[in-house]
């Protein structure tokens, strides 16, 4: 008996290319007799893509979200059907495209498959029409845009203080405990391996695990450049993430110019930050309340993190 739990995870066309042939081949071209050449096509690295997991980490659905607000490529391993996966891909893609700021989202239904569609709020348009073979009708659906978070009032913040330079590894890692325990619900981390020596450290480890379990709903955003000389590391940073799913997110970038970069910092959402200009070296500047110059750093944290891609990379950790 096959069981029902399993997860959906974005996919990296790249990373996940096999894993994603896996499942949409089975489907399209042995079941359905798609030509292979009509089955992949130039949209597929420009997309966003979601896979659906196993309990063991096996493929076993697909979908994807191309740049002309578009779901496609909708498939799930025949074991699997009728267990909630495409309803759980679905959802995926639509929030997906909430999170993107789109208002409407539209696909090439099977015929066969329109009532399924037509559950999730989709609407037929236009005369049906043959693809690959198959019969196929346009819908589309309005989407609702996502609801903000709940928010508890905003902490008072003291005044603004100046910001100060340092020079060694100690006085960075007393920066950075003071910009981690001064975090309410949002620290931002950007850097090229996690830099082991300073955040391996205890004390570092320590502040942003009482940081997750304050109960807070806080987040950790990680931009790590290179999360190829993470894995080998043993990082207990992402062993704490390990534990803490919920709180840590990975990203790393694709975009030559933000893999590029050469400095390192952290902020936080009460305007304390941490910068170096050269991440291998630990000369920088730091204060716990500078709204000027924190802003400048989420700002810019904030467009790289949407050009960058989930980190699959740690995917193996379960993160």
């Amino acid at each position: 008996m096959i069981p029902t739990d399993f997860r959906i995870d974005p996919a990296d066309y790249q990373t996940d290319f096999q894993d994603l042939r896996s499942v949409r081949e089975t489907v399209f071209v042995l079941e359905q007799n798609v030509p292979l050449e009509e089955e992949w096509d130039e949209l597929d690295p420009r997309c966003h893509h979601v896979i659906a997991r196993d309990a063991n980490n096996q493929p076993i659905g697909t979908g994807r979200l191309t740049p002309e607000h578009k779901i496609g490529r909708m498939a799930v391993l025949k074991p699997w059907r009728k267990k909630g996966v495409g309803d759980a891909l679905l959802v995926a893609l639509m929030n997906q495209a909430r999170s993107l700021g789109w208002t409407e989202v539209s696909l090439n239904a099977q015929v066969s498959a329109e009532a399924f569609y037509a559950r999730h709020g989709f609407q037929p348009y236009g005369e049906r029409f043959m693809e690959a073979g198959i019969e196929h009708q346009a819908m589309r659906r309005t989407l609702e845009p996502l609801a903000a978070p709940e928010r508890g009032p905003a902490a008072p913040r003291g005044p603004s203080v100046p910001s100060v330079e340092f020079d060694s590894l100690h006085e960075a890692t007393d920066a950075t405990l003071a910009v981690v325990q001064g975090a309410r619900r949002e620290l931002r981390l950007f850097t090229r391996d996690l830099d082991p020596v300073l955040y391996g450290q205890p004390a570092v480890l320590e502040a942003f695990k009482q940081y997750a379990i304050a109960g807070r709903g806080g987040v950790v955003q990680v931009i790590v450049l290179d999360p190829a000389a993470v894995q080998g590391q043993a990082h207990p940073l992402l062993g704490l993430a390990q534990r803490m799913t919920s709180v840590f997110q990975f990203r790393t970038p694709v975009d030559d110019v933000d893999l590029q970069i050469a400095s390192a910092f952290l902020a936080n959402d009460r305007d304390g930050y941490l910068f170096r200009a050269l991440g291998s070296r630990w000369e920088g500047d730091w204060s716990p309340a500078n709204p000027a110059r924190t802003r400048q750093l989420l700002e810019h944290f904030g467009r790289v993190w949407e050009r960058s891609r989930p980190c699959s990379e740690f995917r193996a950790l379960g993160i």
